[in-house]
C-alpha cells in the first residue's frame, strides 16, 4: 500500500475530486437538491454490484473464521470508524453474540465517535499498535476502512495484521491504480465524486454502511443465527426484544401468545432452542446438546433428528 506524506495532495483521488454533477449546488432548490442526491446515491448500489464477488469472498473467509474461534475487527478513522463500531455493536443484540467476536476499532477511541479527531488518523503506527493491543492473530478477519484508501492509521492496522498472520480485507472508494493494496481481499466500492467534493460521509459512507450490513449479516446467516428470515438467536434483554421473541414462536408454530411465552421462559429465553424443544419433542437439556453438536445452526439441529 503507497505510504501518504502529511503534505502530498490527495487531490487526484477519486474521493477528492469535484462532481460536475453539482457544481451549481449553493443555487439549487430544496427539491433540487434532494432530487440531485437521490440520482448521485444511485451510484451506491450500481458500485455494490460491481464488487459483489470480492464482498461475497470476504463473506466466506469471515465466517469460516469465526467458526474457528476467529474474531472480526473492522478498522477506520472519522465517519470510516465510526461506521465499523455502529455495525459491530449492533451485532450482540441482534444475534446474540459476545462483544469481543465483532469489534470496531476507531483512531482515537470512544473519544472520536462523538468528538471529530482527524489528526488521530495520521499515526500509521497507532494503527498498528491497536492490533497488537488486541492480540490479532491468524484466526482473526481484520477489515481496513478507509474511503480514500490512504488513511495511515488503517494502513499500519493493516500491516500489522498481516504480519500476524491475519486475514485481511481493504475497503476503499478509490480504485486500486491510485491506492494499491496489500490485503488479502480488496473491495473497491466506487461511487464517484462526492456531491459536496471530498465529504466522504455522503455516498462514500452510504455504501460502507450498506456493505458492512450486508457483510456482517451474512457472516451471522452462515453461522446459524437465523433460521429462514427470522432472528432465532436473538439477546431478549428488553420488552421490545422479547415481544419479538415471542411473535417469532407464534408466527412459526400454532402455539397461542401465553403458549409461546412459556415455551421461552422453559428455554432460558432462547427462541432457537424453544423451536427446537417445540418442533423436536426433546427435553431442554436434549435440545441444548442437539444444538450443541450442529454449532448452533437450528436447521441443522433439526434435520439430524
Amino acid at each position: 500500500m503507497k505510504e501518504f506524506g502529511p503534505l502530498e495532495s490527495r487531490g487526484h483521488l477519486l474521493t477528492e475530486q469535484s462532481n460536475p454533477n453539482s457544481e451549481a449546488l449553493d443555487r439549487l432548490s430544496a427539491l433540487e437538491l434532494v432530487d440531485l442526491f437521490v440520482r448521485e446515491d444511485a451510484r451506491v448500489f450500481e458500485a455494490i454490484t460491481a464488487s459483489r464477488e470480492a464482498i461475497a469472498q470476504a463473506i466466506d473467509r469471515t465466517a469460516e473464521a469465526l467458526a474457528q474461534g476467529g474474531r472480526l475487527l473492522y478498522v477506520g478513522a472519522g465517519t470510516s470508524g465510526r461506521l465499523g463500531v455502529l455495525d459491530a455493536a449492533e451485532c450482540p443484540p441482534t444475534f446474540c453474540t459476545p462483544p469481543e467476536l465483532v469489534q470496531g476499532v476507531l483512531a482515537g477511541g470512544e473519544a472520536a465517535l462523538v468528538r471529530s479527531s482527524e489528526a488521530l488518523e495520521d499515526r500509521a503506527e497507532d494503527g498498528a499498535l491497536a492490533m497488537r493491543e488486541r492480540e490479532v492473530t491468524d484466526k482473526d478477519v481484520v477489515v481496513g476502512i478507509s474511503a480514500g484508501g490512504t488513511t495511515p492509521y488503517v494502513q499500519g492496522a493493516i500491516a500489522e495484521a498481516r504480519q500476524q498472520g491475519a486475514t485481511t480485507v481493504f475497503m476503499a472508494c478509490v480504485p486500486v491504480r491510485q491506492v494499491p493494496s496489500q490485503a488479502d481481499l480488496d473491495i473497491r466500492l466506487l461511487v464517484g465524486p462526492e456531491v459536496l467534493a471530498g465529504s466522504t460521509r455522503l455516498k462514500a459512507g452510504t455504501v460502507t454502511k450498506l456493505v458492512l450490513n450486508i457483510l456482517s449479516t451474512s457472516v451471522m446467516v452462515k453461522l446459524g443465527k437465523v433460521y429462514g428470515n427470522r432472528m432465532v438467536d436473538v439477546s431478549v434483554t428488553n420488552q421490545k426484544l422479547r415481544d419479538r421473541a415471542i411473535r417469532t414462536l407464534v408466527d412459526l408454530t400454532e402455539l397461542s401468545r401465553p403458549e409461546a411465552e412459556s415455551l421461552l421462559d422453559r428455554c432460558d429465553q432462547r427462541v432457537k432452542l424453544a423451536l427446537l424443544v417445540h418442533w423436536s419433542g426433546l427435553s431442554v437439556i436434549e435440545g441444548r446438546s442437539r444444538l450443541e453438536a450442529a454449532g448452533g445452526h437450528l436447521r441443522r439441529a433439526l434435520e439430524a433428528g
